[in-house]
């Protein structure tokens, strides 16, 4: 397998096998892995690593690190280690089921920050030394470039951080991914800043590979595995009209001249509805549509495949098992058409806001004047994290949050008086959509922001009291700038809580 990936007669000499690898990590390192939503993340250093950490809890020894990432990861990684109680303390998010559980035990630590500040912070030394990166790569060539898998995150930060790097070539990624990536190494903190010389979506302004001095890279392991993403459902129902209600509304700012016929720049947050408004997008009447976003899911393959789609830029993959058959089988065709960039770059607020991008992300919940909950649970328990939401919301064009009206099989209104936690304040929120209806809330006042969200997303079931709760606001004489009544607030809430049903 080496002489077909890693071409480097040096860095073929520090071949060895995961448990070598591992070893070379010391407890309580501070660990940068590569990885972004399910793709390009080691799959061998990490289960060697908590098969160690297993062997030393057992004879009572502490053994955890600390874990930085560009996104969520896989169970071979997250999972891993989260099992064996080996994450000190994990950034900047995550979607594993037993880290999340850990997490809100107070377990594990966890830093749920915007991602586009992750590498600022990481190289103003907020988080602390970062001691050792573990990257995947899909080769390296025979003067040590490192060609970057299916996705690049925060790979060249950690990579330059890091005073040892270990390196997974996995054999299982597509060859030809090489001359996909655009590897931009022109950051840099105040006041050295320059601007990012980016105006198009398909613009390249980088490098094809990843640098590394031979020196700092202790470990060269061998895999072949695939990334591991769940197939996405086929779109239900509610995510049908969510997407129909959002393609009405693009076609009216068409026709109002507020969009180009073709719209401008699309980012899609992962999921279920994205994808349903992927889907929408193919059979509607927009052509040689474009995509600045941080991943690419199934939707955006099959919208390149139509031709409905003429290019897309993001940090990373999330496939489905058959569209990852699907990239492989087709490489060079999506090769002339994609561009992988650094999440720096991908997320960079300067970009999405220079770009006009079309924001589309999910939500767990929306109040009445538009503040966004996306991720806590009832107010203090985590779900996954804010991602790059905040990244695009606050940046982009236009800034839409999607979700059904209710939850849990009608027993949660995803419309409440006051949402629990708050992600993206009214000030960043701009449309809402839910399979009841879209509310364009932009150039109104709180109170008509309020109206309009309750008419046209709040479900049937629950709109009569949110209208209730937001008159009786308005009665009460406290402040009818932003009516509430700080006694019921949050009542909603707690009623789950207490009864199972808001």
């Amino acid at each position: 397998m080496s002489a077909q990936r890693i071409l480097c007669p040096r860095l073929r000499q520090r071949i060895m096998d995961a448990d070598a690898a591992a070893a070379l990590i010391p407890a309580g390192a501070n660990v940068g892995m590569s990885g972004f939503t399910g793709a390009g993340y080691p799959k061998a250093v990490p289960q060697a690593l908590a098969a160690r950490m297993r062997a030393h809890h057992d004879h009572g020894e502490a053994d955890r690190i600390s874990i930085w990432t560009g996104a969520s990861t896989a169970p071979e990684l997250d999972g891993a280690l989260a099992e064996v109680d080996g994450i000190e303390l994990r950034l900047p998010y995550q979607s594993d089921p037993v880290c999340r559980q850990k997490i809100n035990e107070g377990r594990m630590e966890y830093i749920d920050i915007h991602l586009s500040h992750v590498a600022p912070y990481a190289w103003a030394g907020f988080f602390g030394k970062l001691d050792v990166a573990v990257i995947e790569v899909a080769g390296i060539t025979e003067q040590g470039e490192l060609i970057p898998s299916s996705s690049i995150g925060n790979n060249k930060t950690w990579i330059d951080l890091a005073d040892r790097v270990i390196l997974e070539v996995n054999h299982g990624q597509s060859a030809g991914l090489d001359g996909m990536h655009d590897v931009y190494y022109g950051t840099a903190l105040p006041p050295h800043r320059q601007p990012i010389p980016l105006t198009g979506p398909q613009q390249r302004i980088g490098e094809r590979y990843l640098h590394c001095p031979p020196e700092k890279i202790i470990a060269v392991v061998e895999t072949n595995a695939p990334d591991r993403n769940s197939r996405f459902s086929e779109p239900d129902e509610a995510s049908r009209r969510i997407a129909g209600h959002l393609l009405e509304f693009f076609s009216r700012e068409v026709d109002a001249g507020r969009l180009p016929a073709n719209l401008l720049p699309l980012q899609s947050g992962v999921g279920n509805i994205a994808n349903a408004v992927l889907a929408g997008l193919a059979d509607g009447p927009f052509e040689n549509l474009t995509a600045y976003t941080e991943v690419l899911q199934d939707g955006m393959l099959s919208l390149l495949k139509s031709g409905k789609l003429a290019s897309a830029s993001a940090t990373a993959f999330s496939l489905s098992p058959d569209a990852n058959r699907d990239l492989a089988e087709h490489i060079d065709f999506y090769r002339d058409r994609i561009v992988l960039r650094p999440q720096e770059i991908s997320n960079h607020p300067e970009v999405i806001r220079r770009l006009g991008v079309i924001a589309m992300n999910g939500m767990i919940e929306a109040d009445l004047y538009g503040n966004v909950n996306s991720t806590h649970v009832m107010g203090t328990r985590i779900m996954n994290g804010i991602g790059g939401s905040g990244d695009f919301a606050r940046n982009g064009y236009l800034s839409v949050f999607m979700t059904p009206s209710t939850a849990k099989e009608g027993a949660i209104s995803t419309i409440v008086p006051m949402v629990s936690h708050v992600d993206h304040t009214e000030h960043d929120v701009q449309i809402v959509v839910t399979e009841q209806g879209l509310a364009d809330l932009r150039g109104l006042p709180p109170r008509e922001r309020a109206r309009r969200i309750i008419e046209h997303c709040a479900h049937p079931d629950f709109r009569p009291r949110l209208l209730d709760y937001f008159e009786r606001a308005s009665a009460s004489g406290r402040g009818l700038h932003t009516p509430h009544l700080l006694s019921e607030a949050l009542s909603w809430h707690e009623r789950y809580e207490q009864t199972g049903r808001m």
